[in-house]
């Protein structure tokens, strides 16, 4: 009985930490993978700075889920792990130098200065290309990996397709969505009015990705039609594309009576409730459509032994997490800053 136990809950459990871990990860960093999207639409140096200085205390400690999220996927289920990172080696390699780049790109851009061009351009550019790659990534994920044998059985470039490539585009705009909502919300000047200008171009975007993909993934995937449509699960998933509609209408009114707050914690609502229509979709696959959790799970004792490590874990960071954002609370105003 005991063994049964572990056998069907563990890989729920260790399901449920990685997917928070995860949105933690995308909503957390998203806002500030956002800024460096929204980098270019302003030439003026001091909103650049102000830009960068916003997020400057918690960038990197944002990334930390990111951490906990692949580490969980290796640990705990080492054959999904095992299968996703030989079909998606490239987008994961592109997006690490992404992030590598816009992280040096906080330290030596203000020590280069005036000759900081190379690190506007790494900033910028590794935001785009590493938001992108999230996206492709989740986007191929949706799309299905070929498994032949339990092994991956397709070519480096199986995740170069349209749905993956509109899945990265998506994210671009949603993170640029977040990215104008912080800036609403975080910095007082010209900054925020033009954040203000750029949210709705933001949010157009999104909602026109979160249609189609709405409209593309039942005509593709016939398996999908039934999740969503057939009876009963209808009658309670209706809710998700209702709540999806309001938010997006509270983002709307939130951006245009200047309320960053609203705007933002709406924009965050999305993702969350993009999220969960994805789990809705894709459960109780890890490898759609070929593994599921129990295929790709980890021997129940290892599973329990990582666990009892990771739970306390997931509070210490929460309460740094908490910390960093209460000591740096407030606006930032123009020629302030961090470094």
């Amino acid at each position: 009985m005991d063994s049964l136990w572990f056998e069907y809950y563990l890989p729920l459990i260790w399901a449920a930490l990685i997917g928070t871990a995860i949105v933690l990860y995308v909503v957390l960093d998203g806002f500030d993978l956002g800024i460096g999207i929204l980098f270019p639409w302003t030439r003026e140096e001091g909103e650049r700075d102000q830009m960068m200085n916003s997020v400057a205390p918690f960038w990197d400690g944002n990334e930390t889920w990111l951490v906990l999220g692949g580490g969980g996927l290796w640990i705990a289920f080492p054959k999904a792990f095992a299968v996703i990172m030989p079909a998606l080696y490239l987008p994961i390699i592109f997006m690490l130098l992404g992030l590598v780049f816009r992280g040096v790109a906080f330290e030596f851009r203000f020590v280069s200065k005036p000759n900081h061009h190379w690190w506007d351009v790494a900033f910028a550019g590794g935001s785009v290309v590493a938001a992108f790659c999230q996206g492709t990534v989740l986007g191929t994920v949706i799309h299905g990996i070929t498994v032949v044998d339990g092994q991956f059985a397709g070519g480096p470039f199986d995740w170069l397709h349209p749905f993956a490539i509109l899945c990265g585009l998506g994210l671009v705009a949603g993170y640029a969505l977040l990215g104008s909502g912080w800036l609403m919300m975080r910095v007082e000047g010209p900054l925020e009015a033009k954040a203000q200008r750029w949210a709705p171009i933001a949010l157009i975007l999104l909602v026109a990705f979160i249609v189609a993909v709405s409209i593309w993934t039942p005509l593709a995937f016939p398996g999908l039609t039934d999740r969503w449509f057939k009876e009963p699960e209808i009658y309670y998933l209706w809710p998700v594309p209702l709540l999806t509609a309001l938010f997006a209408w509270l983002a709307s009114r939130g951006i245009a009576n200047a309320r960053g707050l609203q705007t933002f914690s709406s924009s965050v609502a999305l993702f969350l409730l993009c999220f969960l229509g994805l789990a809705i979709s894709v459960f109780p696959y890890l490898v759609p459509p070929t593994i599921t959790l129990w295929d790709a799970s980890a021997v129940p004792e290892s599973q329990l032994f990582l666990l009892l490590g990771a739970v306390p874990l997931v509070p210490i960071i929460l309460i740094y997490t908490g910390f960093i954002y209460w000591t740096f609370r407030g606006k930032l105003k123009p020629g302030e800053g961090y470094h």
